[in-house]
């Protein structure tokens, strides 16, 4: 079973407790991030003169719209990979495929060479009988 930790970090200037099944390194991380966005929206003008609810509202859809981007991201990535392992499937069995055409090429490569051998001894004792007839 995986180990409860707790962690304070600060967010917006205040001490918070944060606790979940993550490290302590991952709950600053997570305030980093939010102390980013808050450090954004800081810089919006009239920001600073919305009351408390209006700033945490607009915190909240800027980070939802992180989440949405990064989810739509996370998609076209897991699309991206499922078009590239449907590739290399087809490739993979494209490669067997020229192998063993490969391999029938050669096994009648040199079934033909055996057979080119043969017929070359045919024609050289012909050639020899042709030379006794004539003698």
């Amino acid at each position: 079973m995986a180990v409860k930790n707790t962690a304070q970090v600060v967010i917006g200037g205040k001490i918070i407790t944060l606790g979940g099944y993550e490290s302590e390194e991952y709950f600053q991380k997570v305030a980093s991030y939010i102390n980013n966005k808050i450090a954004e929206l800081s810089e919006m003008p009239g920001y600073t003169r919305q009351p408390v609810e209006t700033k945490h509202t607009l915190l909240s859809l800027n980070v939802t719209d992180d989440y949405f981007k990064a989810k739509k991201q996370a998609e076209i990535f897991e699309q991206d990979l499922q078009q590239k392992d449907q590739e290399m499937y087809e490739l993979k069995h494209e490669l067997i495929a020229l192998r063993m055409k490969i391999e029938e090429t050669e096994k009648n490569a040199q079934e033909a060479q055996q057979q080119k051998e043969l017929l070359e001894g045919k024609v050289k004792e012909l050639n020899d009988e042709i030379d006794k007839l004539l003698k």
